[in-house]
């Protein structure tokens, strides 16, 4: 997917040209992947003629809590952080629905395997986006031969730009097999999560996803959802290991985060899920989800912060 780079980026601490936002090949962030990000989408409602930021407190909060992970004593506060956000989008413009990507690495240029010791960077981007996965109505996905790491190995409730590597292998390999997501199992063989979404199966009237202790991230669209799926459209949501299993014999599926938001699957290593097409549950809840995000559900307004 290409990335049309923008103009302007939040660094260190003020909004600069994106030109001038530079590091070091040496950066210790670079070379051993100490650094920790968030993925936001901001919604364009032209009715308002404003661009929303869909849960930022909640977003800015897990990277903070993400930074703690790796021993990071970040510049600014979670309410700094925040303003951050609001001032680049400001100074970038965009009028368009857009991903908003926080980063905070360790940018001290220097060898040495170590989270102690170290100064952090904080860096903010935005650029136009659409589809993440371009079928999502109906996704191609294959159950990869990567695992997820364990939480003792790494935890899987930080978004650590080095963990990624572990999404990267799977990705590659279902994309070039001809699949348009890898779904990964974790180190008991319950069904973990995708490269970068969660997942939710629906059999016989009940949505299952993934228990937080099955190595997946805690992710924010995922809650986001289940408050959806139980207090708006009245289902009862289990969060439980899932066996591989189970996918194969469930009504639908479908994945979840901030780049996929509601993306549905059709088919797992060439087996129809449920009828093979857009399912039922999934297309009210991304109708609904959808209309969330744009501001157009007073209820959770609140989940949307205007860039004024």
């Amino acid at each position: 997917m290409a990335t049309k780079l923008p103009r302007m980026a939040f660094f260190k601490d003020r909004v600069v040209p994106y030109a001038e936002a530079k590091v070091g090949l040496l950066t210790h962030a670079l070379n051993y992947g100490t650094g920790v990000f968030a993925g936001i989408r901001g919604y364009w409602n032209a009715d308002l003629g404003k661009l929303l930021v869909f849960r930022l407190p909640d977003h800015v909060r897990r990277i903070h809590e993400s930074a703690r992970l790796l021993r990071m004593n970040l510049a600014l506060t979670e309410e700094a952080t925040a303003r951050a956000v609001l001032d680049l989008l400001r100074a970038e413009g965009l009028k368009e629905d857009c991903y908003i990507r926080p980063l905070a690495f360790y940018g001290d240029e220097v060898i040495g395997v170590r989270l102690h010791g170290l100064t952090p960077i904080i860096s903010i981007v935005a650029v136009p986006f659409g589809l993440y996965i371009d079928q999502a109505d109906g996704a191609h996905c294959t159950v990869s031969s990567w695992r997820r790491p364990s939480d003792n190995v790494i935890p899987a409730r930080g978004k650590i730009t080095g963990s990624y590597a572990n999404s990267a292998f799977a990705k590659s390999d279902a994309e070039l097999a001809g699949f348009d997501e890898a779904l990964l199992l974790n180190q008991d063989g319950y069904v973990s999560e995708g490269s970068g979404e969660n997942i939710f199966l629906v059999r016989r009237g009940v949505v299952a996803t993934p228990s937080l202790n099955q190595s997946v991230l805690e992710g924010i669209t995922r809650r986001s959802l289940i408050t959806l799926l139980r207090d708006e459209m009245g289902l009862t949501v289990e969060e439980r290991p899932i066996e591989r299993c189970e996918l194969f014999v469930a009504d639908e599926v479908f994945l979840t985060g901030t780049a996929a938001q509601v993306t549905a699957v059709s088919r797992i290593d060439h087996r129809p899920v449920g009828s093979g097409k857009l399912g039922p549950v999934t297309d009210k809840l991304r109708k609904l989800f959808f209309d969330v995000i744009r501001g157009r559900v007073d209820k959770y307004r609140a989940w949307c912060t205007a860039v004024d």
